[in-house]
């Protein structure tokens, strides 16, 4: 039915919330009457609050069964609630949360699901093919980009079974306290990008020469597995790096005819692999929100969290993050945790990113986006609400801290916290260090987020975006709201999806339009 057509019409999540959104595109006028008589005093746009029942001031305002901020005026029934009439209630206290008590029935296996994908060396599977170029330092990234584009022109069409060339460009290796105890975070996370299973275990690197960030240092010998040219892993191979200082190079062009006769090694060997059939379980999937609204919680997220599920009971490893979108649901995680140890981690990385707020003298609340406010969402919460359903109903068996890699942890299989800021950019890079093969990112307000690292799968919230950017946008959850499909139908239909895209079967549309964000190294240490 055309949204025009549509009776005035509002979405409940829980039958204990005393606030509803409404559903209406472009939002309703002051006057219009639900089907049970409730009727707007304001205006209000598509995706706010309105008060199902009359509200005192410092009543309680209720959304997901939860208290996600107090009234500051009263607010009769019919009114607009938004982020200037509530106070927001404070974080939840780490002490005293339950630990561990929730059990739910175990899930049966999903069998008999695969997908073609491509066996690494170190028991990794990779979705795509593709040869990657690490950079110690921002310093390099002219060259390497120059160098790029080269090889995708001249040597790549040699290289049929080559998906891409891609440049791991950041902003970290030099003028930072390198030896600070933060400073792991960001070394670990792009020496852990760096083998991330949609490279095929081939490690190419481009040194300045006498930035910090050395390559030793970023991969030290003995301690990374790197393919070698037998098929097996060698713990001592030498690093394979291009430095830009070195005395051989005489000029500019000398620099990037080296940088190309190193990547056609590599091409070569990538080349030589093809896709064989492998079990879903083989997937690990990273799932993330950005420019959220408040369909997010009711449509796209949900929908996620089904998959997740599905994902989870073929074996596949699925992970969730953004510490600020899940600090004020730390009760409902500590409690699925698999065990008190587990529960005990994601305590830790709470109080750790607490205290890093602390140091910056903001908290929480500085999430939400002018977007997010516009979208409906009044404050972390109701965000922090919505959010956390993406992780579905699994128990959550691991806990990685920001950069930490899953494989290196003992984490293969199962829901993992990923512990993260809730940049997006931050949120994606850290993600692709803990080993993912594939993202999922849900949208409300759109956007045009992708990983040139992996493919991205594009959920949107509202059909009105859906239709707007088609070309943008894989899925659209928006039919959930619309009454055309349930939550169920919109995860099956994302979980084959999935499979599709991880065989190469299907592109995304970030990787049809080539779109895709710059890495972001999370670096809490200081820069000198």
């Amino acid at each position: 039915m055309p949204d025009a057509a549509r009776p005035p019409l509002y979405i409940r999540i829980h039958a204990a919330d005393n606030v509803a959104i409404v559903a209406n595109d472009g939002g309703l006028k002051a006057g219009a009457e639900f089907a049970d008589g409730l009727r707007l005093v304001d205006n209000v746009p598509q995706g706010h609050k309105v008060a199902l029942v009359d509200l005192a001031e410092g009543d309680a305002i209720r959304r997901y069964d939860v208290v996600i901020g107090y009234a500051l005026k009263a607010l009769p029934r019919g009114s607009w609630v938004h982020e200037r009439v509530m106070r927001m209630p404070t974080a939840p206290e780490l002490d005293g949360l339950p630990i561990s008590t929730v059990k739910p029935p175990a899930l049966p296996p999903l069998e008999g699901y695969t997908f073609e994908g491509y066996r690494n060396a170190d028991g990794s599977v990779g979705t795509r093919n593709i040869l990657a170029i690490t950079q110690t330092v921002q310093c390099v990234a002219g060259v390497t980009e120059f160098a790029v584009q080269r090889i995708k022109a001249e040597l790549l069409p040699k290289y049929p079974n080559v998906d891409d060339v891609v440049a791991l460009e950041h902003t970290y290796g030099c003028g930072v306290a390198i030896d600070a105890p933060d400073a792991v975070v960001p070394i670990r996370t792009l020496r852990n990008i760096s083998l991330n299973p949609n490279f095929g275990g081939e490690v190419m690197v481009v040194s300045l020469g006498c930035e910090k960030l050395q390559p030793e240092r970023l991969l030290p010998p003995g301690s990374i597995p790197i393919a070698d040219q037998r098929g097996g892993t060698t713990p001592d191979a030498a690093l394979d790096v291009v430095c830009l200082q070195d005395d051989a190079h005489v000029g500019f062009m000398s620099m990037i005819d080296s940088v190309m006769r190193q990547a056609e090694e590599h091409l070569a060997r990538l080349n030589a692999r093809r896709r064989e059939t492998v079990p879903a379980s083989e997937l690990v999937v990273g799932v993330q929100c950005g420019g959220s609204d408040a369909f997010s919680g009711v449509t796209a997220n949900p929908a996620v969290g089904f998959c997740t599920d599905l994902l989870v009971r073929a074996g596949a490893t699925v992970m969730f993050s953004e510490t600020t979108e899940v600090r004020d649901g730390i009760d409902q995680l500590t409690s699925r945790a698999s065990t008190p140890e587990v529960a005990e981690a994601m305590i830790r990385e709470m109080a750790w990113y607490d205290a890093y707020l602390k140091k910056g003298m903001v908290d929480r609340s500085a999430n939400t986006t002018p977007g997010n406010k516009k979208g409906g969402l009044s404050n972390i919460v109701e965000k922090a609400m919505g959010s956390i359903v993406k992780s579905g109903s699994a128990p959550i068996s691991g806990v990685l801290a920001p950069g930490e890699k899953a494989a290196h942890k003992g984490l293969n299989k199962g829901l993992i916290y990923t512990a993260t800021p809730a940049s997006d950019f931050i949120c994606g890079t850290l993600q692709l260090a803990a080993g993912i093969n594939l993202h999922v990112f849900t949208t409300g307000r759109g956007t045009p987020y992708g990983l040139a690292e992996v493919p991205v799968i594009k959920v949107a919230t509202r059909s009105d975006l859906a239709r707007r950017w088609h070309d943008l946008m894989d899925v659209n959850a928006g039919r959930i709201a619309d009454g055309e499909a349930t939550i169920e139908d919109i995860g099956w239909e994302m979980f084959r999806l999935m499979l599709d895209v991880a065989s190469g079967r299907k592109k995304t549309w970030a990787e049809h339009w080539k779109l895709h964000n710059a890495l972001v190294l999370f670096n809490p240490a200081p820069v000198t």
